[in-house]
């Protein structure tokens, strides 16, 4: 194996008398310009050495800071580039959100696809890394939302020629970092001050050496150089995998705009350079005041709190004891000073990260990103409960949005107030499970795991803190490990994208095929033409895959089913069943072989194609309306086009009511009636991106360097599909149903053309069905069913209160009741042959006259009666029922009671200590049960005496 450590070794270091050294205390190599220094200068191995002594000779702030940076690497001929945002699946499709700058060029550029938008160029990208939620505030030094400037070189070697989008070396190490010193030096720090600490960095199948520039203890930029690729038989062994030489090799570097700022202004901690305003407002509001003394003993911690990153150390509270004990403080007084603190440091991170993701579109759920979105907005709101911030979370994210100029803040609190109000009902939901946990683990004698704290957050939003106060009360240890959220958001981050398998058992034979000219972007309207035979692929089905030169039948895509129709020769006349697309090449699945070499005649079913592309023209006007009405927030999550309806899945925090619905549908059929031409063009990606921005990709991220763009009026999309030449070619658009299809995501039915006829007239055939039925004209429908529902709901009660009359007869004369003493109190024990309802009355009229309810019955059926024999034996029954009920301040667990009933009918049971219900199928044993009801109940109060 090649040693990486020459990868290091650098012409620019000797000329300009670096040296390599190891750190004694962590063991890193690192070069610097300082004859005297030992260690790597990094924490724990060194203090932060500029709080109160700023690094360079000017105060910055974030915008003065990115300017500066960005108007250096301009002056060096980079050119600048907009950032892209944090939501990273709006142009790729293996992650969720952009947590570094070369996001926004993997994978197309970073593989030598397509060029980069210039070379070399320089960006300050926004981005969030989940993984460092658990950090945030305690470090002093971590954010969940950064920028992360940075400044890239795209090189390919000279032999390769042009065989990628990118050819020869732009620079590579040598002027990589001669440009991070002499920025350094232009901002007026002392070269001798930095470090750069041998750090090999590995991702997403890449490699190379890399330096992590240290500064006064701070770490500022980081310099990769991703040079190697995954490889079995490679030469690099880096981190336990081995890699070899890519052809493409690639200047990657991160700068951290909030720690220049912070080390130019000397703050204690990271927070108080980015967030001043925010601040001061949430100590103030929550009525955090120290004493002078107070303020130097959390000053002198800020110096020392590098230390608390859960990277580095095992036990986080272990660290802040030995911060305390160099400080010569009590561990705990340390703690009731910092950590309100702490917390107002996350709350003003938290509510940027917010405002990062819900400004850039990505609408909490409970999937993919808009989990991560939910996930920082609930731990946001306990925090803020915490402390105790008298201010609404809306108000806070959007103090945020304002700083970062979106143009959205109406829509993003919306958002966190609806966000708010479900998390509320979810606590109240949780809390019950939690009680249940606890009691399970108390009776157990252990402390409840990691894996239940983490379903109870996914599941009811519950935190940490939460389960271990509802824990105390019975005597319930919490295992909370220090990276609690990071687990969490690593369980629900970007997965890696695979290519699917294409199941073919000759697909290297269509890979040496050439790629199928594809007609049906010539001429969408056309549905004949003529063509040869290249190959001829028979399927085990006696079916056959039939490749040609060219075709204008459709291949499925992008939600939309193939063409079907027929080729034909002579002799043969073949069904196309179905069209796919395997890199480039066309494959019509037929019922004949019409033979290798053939000339064929194509003819596309022309009924089939004209509706599947007035649904997919219609899917364009359809989300671009519901963008106007509803907000920019909407992005399409899904879409499916078929020949009588089509469905869009789009991204939406509430239900749709039935006046937006009107609306959408208006909007859409403006558009119809307008009759706009709907355009096609095949821009450069980079040209269309910076024109229409990410949105573009609605449906999906094409690959290659020209792109195909429909144009409907103001919308414009990366659309593969065929579409209608003119919007008033798509007829009247119908919108037949929205619904939920899970949190966050509403799918929108419509029809269009004479689909949306088809639609209308299935419609009117059941209102008029109804009005027949009900005797009355269609328009009387709705008054007549409301009518017919309240008289309905009316008997419903009136049956209900009869049924709790006889319940409380029952429970003062019922001569077929036994009673027992239990625990001071009267168990009746009663065999009551009713449904679960009666049951339930029953046994609350008990209750409430102060007695223990035990109820055991067999439920009437439809086909039998409930008078029963001796055995218990019943016509029609569905098994034996139990309800056990309680009244307060008793000490007997219902669900206990009904657990052993049960059991003995075969079944289970179970619920809550002051009522429980349950039951079994062996009905027979139902007298047995109760006759030894009394003995249960008073062996389980001996027992838990």
């Amino acid at each position: 194996m090649s040693d990486l450590s020459e990868e290091y070794r650098l012409d620019y270091f000797e000329e300009h008398g670096f040296r390599r050294a190891e750190c004694p205390e962590c063991g890193d190599h690192f070069w610097t310009l300082d004859p005297e220094r030992e260690t790597c200068g990094e924490p724990p191995c060194e203090e932060y050495s500029f709080i109160d002594d700023p690094g360079f000779e000017e105060d910055f702030e974030l915008g003065e800071m990115r300017e500066a940076f960005l108007s250096y690497f301009e002056d060096r001929d980079h050119t600048r580039i907009d950032p892209y945002p944090v939501a990273a699946n709006r142009w790729r499709d293996d992650v969720l959100l952009t947590q570094a700058s070369i996001y926004d060029f993997q994978p197309l550029v970073t593989s030598g696809t397509t060029p980069p938008p210039a070379n070399p160029l320089c960006i300050s990208q926004p981005c969030i890394r989940m993984q460092d939620i658990d950090n945030v505030g305690k470090t002093g030094r971590h954010t969940m939302a950064f920028e992360m400037m940075a400044h890239h070189a795209f090189n390919a070697k000279e032999e390769v020629g042009d065989e990628y989008a990118y050819e020869g070396e732009v620079y590579w190490k040598e002027e990589c970092v001669q440009y991070c010193i002499e920025l350094f030096e232009e901002l007026g720090a002392d070269p001798a001050d930095v470090t750069l600490i041998e750090d090999p960095w590995v991702g997403g199948g890449n490699a190379g050496p890399a330096f992590e520039v240290i500064y006064k203890g701070a770490e500022l930029a980081t310099l990769v150089f991703m040079q190697f690729e995954e490889d079995p038989d490679g030469d690099y062994e880096i981190k336990g995998d081995t890699y070899s030489e890519m052809d493409t090799y690639i200047v990657d570097t991160g700068y951290g705009l909030e720690r220049w700022t912070w080390v130019s202004q000397g703050t204690p901690t990271v927070y108080e350079a980015v967030y001043p305003d925010m601040i001061d407002f949430l100590t103030d509001n929550a009525g955090v005041d120290l004493s002078d003394e107070e303020e130097a003993i959390v000053h002198d911690a800020a110096r020392l709190s590098g230390n608390l990153d859960i990277d580095d150390v095992d036990d986080v509270e272990a660290a802040r004891g030995d911060i305390a004990d160099e400080l010569g403080v009590e561990v705990e007084s340390l703690r009731d000073l910092v950590e309100p603190l702490e917390d107002v440091y996350a709350i003003a991170d938290h509510c940027r990260t917010l405002a990062y993701m819900l400004g850039d579109g990505i609408v909490p759920s409970n999937v993919g990103s808009g989990y991560l979105a939910r996930m920082v907005l609930r731990r946001t709101k306990r925090l803020v409960d915490n402390v105790g911030v008298d201010a609404p979370l809306d108000e806070l994210v959007d103090m945020q949005a304002e700083r970062l100029g979106y143009t959205n803040r109406d829509t993003i609190r919306d958002m966190v107030r609806t966000e708010v109000e479900k998390y509320r009902e979810t606590l109240d939901r949780g809390s019950r499970r939690v009680r249940q946990l606890a009691e399970e683990y108390a009776e157990k004698g252990e402390p409840i795991p990691v894996r239940e704290l983490i379903e109870l957050y996914d599941s009811h939003g519950i935190q940490p803190d939460m389960v271990e106060e509802i824990a105390a009360e019975h005597a319930v240890a919490v295992e909370t490990p220090d990276d609690f959220y990071s687990l969490v958001a690593e369980r629900h981050g970007g997965g890696q994208a695979f290519e699917e398998e294409d199941g073919l058992g000759y697909a290297d034979r269509i890979a040496e095929l050439p790629e199928t000219d594809k007609l049906y972007y010539d001429d969408q309207q056309r549905t004949d033409f003529e063509a040869v035979v290249l190959e001829v692929f028979e399927r085990d089905d006696e079916t056959f895959d039939v490749v040609l030169d060219q075709t204008m039948f459709y291949p499925e895509g992008g939600g939309q089913p193939p063409d079907h129709g027929t080729l034909s020769t002579d002799d043969v006349t073949a069904e196309v069943s179905d069209v796919q697309i395997y890199d480039g090449v066309v494959v019509h699945t037929t019922d004949e072989d019409p033979g290798k070499g053939e000339f064929v005649r194509g003819q596309i079913d022309a009924t089939r194609r004209r509706r599947l592309m007035r649904h997919h023209t219609a899917t364009h006007v359809v989300i671009h309306s519901a963008r106007q009405i509803l907000g920019e927030h909407i992005r399409q999550a899904g879409a499916q086009k078929g020949t009588e309806s089509a469905r869009i899945d789009v991204s939406h925090y509430e239900s749709i009511t039935r006046e937006e619905v009107k609306a959408i549908e208006h909007r859409a059929n403006d558009l119809v009636m307008d009759n706009i031409p709907v355009n096609q063009s095949w821009p450069h990606r980079h040209e269309a991106e910076e024109e229409h921005g990410f949105d573009l990709y609605q449906g999906g991220i094409p690959p290659g360097e020209q792109i195909r763009l429909i144009q409907v009026g103001e919308d414009v999309q990366a659309c593969g599909g065929t579409h209608v030449a003119r919007t008033g070619d798509i007829g009247a658009i119908k919108i037949l149903n929205t619904e939920r299809v899970q949190d966050g995501v509403i799918r929108i039915t419509f029809a269009a053309g004479d689909a949306a006829v088809d639609a209308t007239q299935r419609t009117e055939d059941a209102l008029y069905e109804a009005a027949e039925t009900l005797d009355v004209s269609p328009e009387e429908v709705p008054e007549t069913a409301e009518r017919f529902f309240e008289e309905w709901k009316a008997r419903g009660k009136e049956i209900d209160d009869l049924k709790e009359q006889l319940a409380e007869a029952r429970a003062s004369g019922g001569a077929d009741a036994e009673e027992v003493e239990v625990a001071g109190t009267t168990a009746v024990i009663q065999r009551i042959d009713a449904d679960m309802d009666e049951l339930r009355a029953q046994a609350n009229a008990i209750v409430e006259q102060g007695s223990i309810a035990v109820l055991g019955g067999v439920a009437r059926s439809a086909t039998g009666s409930a008078s029963g024999t001796e055995s218990g034996e019943q016509e029609g029954a569905d098994g034996a029922t139990f309800v056990v009920a309680v009244p307060d301040g008793v000490e007997v667990n219902a669900g206990q009671v009904v657990g052993e009933l049960a059991g003995r009918v075969g079944g289970g049971g179970g619920g809550p200590p002051d009522f429980a219900q349950g039951g079994g199928p062996d009905a027979e044993k139902l007298d047995d049960a109760l006759a030894e009801a009394g003995e249960i109940l008073q062996g389980l109060t001996a027992s838990e005496e």
